[in-house]
């Protein structure tokens, strides 16, 4: 099986440690994955914001870099939506029979870590370990765009050393929503204070979820309040193992987005 990693922009630009775990993971598993460097955006951006045709020359450059293998992997719900339900759409709209041919062939076969690792690969144990308390957060897209169900717990239940534990409202939005918390901050920041207000509420040291972006909005709140939670993507949790084990005390994700903001390295 060819298999592509599709990093996601922000993690390309901010978090390449995800990129990396996905890759350590995945190989663990016995998965030959490749990093199509033709990569770039997946077009939701521009989707998002109303932007179709603009969107047609970034969704052609998606097919055509990853045309050819068996599954496209991304450890993003937001982005693996977007290819799934609004490449489709952009396509259409552009009346290219050549582009709605290729997003048929490229949309189904693009999968969401999880979705890949338990539908795909039929794995619920990755042989990881991680002896902290860490508590879930499901994102709006791979919740409500995907329906990844209960694949990202079942994967972590399975992790040597972890204490899982509940987090309340997990299913409210963080307030990020991309643009949204730029159009409309104020609305943005308080759902972002409740969401955090959750985490610190369930005593974890550690929050994960399947998207950077929305670790990057909460826990630029976490850290700002100065709650001592780390944030962390389940694809550097699934790829811990004893010994190697990632730690939760280095930057967090919101400390890391403050640091590039300002020109320090992320």
């Amino acid at each position: 099986m060819r298999v592509a990693l599709q990093v996601t922009c922000v993690n390309d630009a901010m978090f390449p440690d995800t990129g990396k775990a996905v890759v350590r993971l995945l190989r663990r598993l016995g998965v030959d994955v490749e990093f199509p460097a033709a990569q770039t955006c997946c077009a939701q951006p521009m989707v998002n914001t109303g932007y179709f045709d603009e969107a047609v020359p970034v969704v052609r450059n998606f097919v055509d870099a990853f045309a050819g293998y068996d599954a496209v992997v991304t450890p993003s719900g937001s982005c693996a939506g977007s290819v799934r339900h609004q490449h489709a759409l952009v396509a259409e709209r552009s009346g290219d029979a050549a582009l709605k041919t290729a997003v048929a062939e490229t949309a189904p076969k693009t999968y969401e870590l999880t979705e890949f690792i338990v539908d795909v690969l039929g794995v619920t144990d990755v042989g990881a370990y991680f002896p902290h308390r860490v508590t879930y957060h499901p994102t709006c897209h791979s919740l409500r765009m995907l329906g990844v169900g209960d694949r990202p717990q079942r994967l972590l239940e399975a992790v040597r050393g972890i204490q899982l534990v509940d987090l309340p409202q997990a299913e409210e939005c963080c307030g990020f929503g991309g643009t949204f918390a730029l159009k409309n901050a104020d609305t943005s920041v308080a759902m972002g204070a409740d969401k955090a207000r959750h985490v610190r509420d369930t005593g974890a040291e550690v929050l994960v979820a399947g998207d950077n972006s929305c670790l990057m909005h909460i826990g630029g709140m976490l850290s700002r309040q100065r709650a001592g939670v780390r944030v962390m993507h389940l694809a550097e949790i699934l790829a811990s193992t004893e010994g190697t084990e990632a730690e939760p005390g280095g930057p967090a994700v919101g400390e890391r987005a403050e640091s590039a903001k300002k020109g320090g390295r992320g």
